[in-house]
């Protein structure tokens, strides 16, 4: 696995937290998977929060699935095709940069905007109800946060095992996770840092449009071991 693939799995999964289509709907979710009102969240009473948070583990476990699951795919997909890797390789860096131009808004792709969050997916407030939503979720949203989710499958697929594949998309999966259950502890929380951070949304999505077309390049030119090279310092850390 290359050394900069897990941080960039969790970045990647932080990032696509943080995108337009995902950050401002996040208070929606956590009371649609509760069946308690946002106010009623604020109280933080014990019986409440524990109907949260075990919710919001299960809508965690249903969106993870669907991206593990995807990660296993691509990895099983690159290892038929090695022998195409170059060209597979080439193809792939021209999607991502594509995908990079999206973000920046230097080339707008109507279809990642489309509205597929399957609003009439009913799950009540129970864990198995969560679960469908969170599995709903990834379905739903993955035309938006393709851009970002597309660089970590690329990655995905450049590996020599399917259980790397799965790890890598595991950790994605954390990264959209950890907050998503850090704003269910603390909704007020969530809505004092959403009102000062949504001015700065445009900047992380240009900022992560640049990092997919840098990334698109490297994968073109075949010059994706270089990241390997560049971040080996972080050996200690994944190894």
């Amino acid at each position: 696995m290359t050394n900069v693939g897990i941080p960039a799995a969790f970045a990647a999964g932080l990032v696509s937290f943080l995108s337009p289509c995902v950050l401002p709907l996040v208070p929606g979710y956590v009371s649609l998977i509760s069946g308690v009102g946002v106010e009623e969240l604020k109280a933080q009473e014990t019986a409440v929060l524990r109907r949260v948070m075990l919710n919001s583990i299960a809508f965690v476990l249903g969106f993870s699935i669907v991206f593990v699951v995807l990660g296993a795919l691509s990895t099983e997909v690159g290892q038929i095709a090695s022998q195409y890797k170059s060209v597979l390789a080439q193809v792939a860096g021209v999607l991502v940069i594509v995908f990079g131009l999206h973000l920046t808004g230097i080339l707008r792709i109507k279809a990642l905007y489309a509205d597929k969050r399957l609003h009439n997916v009913k799950g009540g407030n129970t864990p198995w109800g969560a679960f469908v939503i969170g599995f709903a979720f990834a379905f739903g949203w993955t035309p938006c946060v393709g851009p970002i989710l597309s660089g970590i499958l690329v990655i995905a697929a450049a590996q020599n095992s399917v259980g790397k594949g799965i790890l890598l998309l595991t950790v994605y999966s954390l990264g959209l996770a950890v907050p998503f259950l850090l704003t269910a502890l603390g909704i007020e929380r969530f809505m004092k840092f959403y009102t000062g951070f949504r001015r700065h949304m445009h900047v992380v999505e240009v900022a992560s449009g640049a990092l997919l077309i840098a990334l698109g390049v490297l994968l073109v030119f075949g010059k994706f071991t270089l990241l390997s090279q560049y971040f080996s310092f972080l050996n200690r850390f994944v190894l």
